[in-house]
């Protein structure tokens, strides 16, 4: 699992366990839905650590308790 692959899958968990939509996230985090559903659907790529940020303090989450997860740690690909 590559980067981009592991923050989807994050976001997904967040959604599910917080029973939540994406788009109310996007509202809550104070993005355009535009920007985290071109992330969603692999348009665009390598979301920068504010958006994240935001993401987070939407979810009402850390960005410790966002990275929290073993897959993060097990990715196969480094970005230079």
């Amino acid at each position: 699992m590559n980067i981009d692959e592991a923050v989807r899958k994050r976001i997904k968990e967040i959604l599910e366990s917080k029973n939540i939509t994406l788009t109310s996230l996007c509202l809550n985090s104070n993005l355009t839905p535009s920007t985290v559903f071109d992330f969603m659907s692999g348009k665009s790529k390598f979301p920068k650590v504010i958006t994240i940020k935001k993401l987070c303090v939407g979810a009402n989450i850390t960005l410790s308790e966002f990275f929290d997860r073993d897959y993060f740690n097990d990715s196969d690909d480094v970005y230079e």
